[in-house]
């Protein structure tokens, strides 16, 4: 009887260690998940991790730590992408998350300082409601028989000039910015501009010539660049202002060197960018549409330019 009792404990004590032996050896698996919370350009990590060991931040930005729930600032504004590698008992994890840090006008804009793509932008077919060929006054009323607002693919279906959708404007974070004027060589353009500068013969297409608008030869600048101003009072040439000028106050723009534009090629370059997010940007172009007031703005196209994805 005691012997039978001594061998029933025996391999009771063996199914116990065996049991334990095995719940050792399947640990939970090694796992990771990023939080993170952003105040400007600081961001603070955590690892909500199992069962691991060590970790391994990168930040994207060319910065890493090991530490498990750093604290990291970024120089610039911008999107990046951290990777977050933990070691445990199962072995290394790798999990990632984007981020939007800082985001300014000027990012939006170009995509921040790890896009080395830049943006590349196009005028919208699609134009939203605030889209209109305007008068250059101080609140851009709408032009007499124009549209109060540009229904879709205006340019397209009512003056035969679609092309004027398909050029591109890419935008750089350090100032570079290039211009696509793709197989017809021209850019969106005003007629009086064209008659003054190239007698005509820069004319492609004057569909819009009831307007005064019309497509014009254009070769897009070599290492060309761009300004951005985020609030300044902006002197514009104008037939409506007193002694030929309008100033709009507070307002941000966007100027080009040498005979670079955005959109829309007239004797104005610099522009108003209105309002912008990460896929749409709206921007106030000039033209000159008078030929008796040449080169005063007599005009003005508001605009909405979407991302090229």
């Amino acid at each position: 009887m005691k012997k039978n009792l001594l061998l029933t404990l025996c391999v009771m004590a063996n199914l116990f260690l065996f049991s334990c032996k095995e719940e050792e050896e399947d640990p939970l698996p090694t796992s990771a998940i990023i939080h993170f919370s952003i105040v400007e350009k600081q961001v603070a990590f955590t690892a909500l991790s199992v069962n691991t060991n060590t970790y391994l931040w990168d930040f994207g930005d060319g910065q890493t730590s090991t530490e498990a729930n750093p604290v990291h600032a970024y120089k610039e504004g911008g999107y990046y992408t951290v990777k977050l590698s933990v070691t445990g008992g199962t072995g290394t994890v790798t999990t990632e998350s984007n981020l939007a840090v800082a985001i300014t006008p000027y990012v939006l804009l170009t995509g921040g300082a790890t896009d080395t793509d830049g943006k590349t932008w196009k005028l919208t077919a699609a134009h939203s409601k605030n889209d209109r060929l305007a008068n250059a006054d101080q609140t851009f009323t709408v032009a007499k028989g124009a549209p109060a607002e540009l229904p879709t693919g205006a340019f397209d279906l009512f003056l035969g000039m679609g092309e004027v959708y398909n050029d591109t404007y890419t935008f750089h974070y350090d100032g570079k910015y290039s211009h696509d004027v793709k197989e017809d060589k021209a850019a969106f353009s005003g007629l009086v501009y064209q008659m003054v500068t190239t007698g005509g013969a820069g004319v492609v297409n004057q569909g819009g010539k009831s307007f005064g608008l019309c497509t014009g030869k254009f070769t897009p600048e070599a290492n060309a660049t761009f300004t951005y101003v985020v609030k300044e009072d902006f002197v514009v040439p104008s037939v409506y202002g007193p002694g030929g000028k309008l100033t709009y106050p507070g307002v941000s723009t966007l100027d080009f060197s040498g005979k670079e534009f955005l959109g829309f090629m007239d004797f104005q370059r610099k522009v108003i960018l209105q309002d912008i997010t990460d896929k749409s940007m709206r921007v106030v172009m000039y033209m000159a549409a008078s030929a008796n007031h040449v080169p005063l703005n007599s005009h003005a196209l508001i605009l909405t330019f979407s991302l090229v994805e």
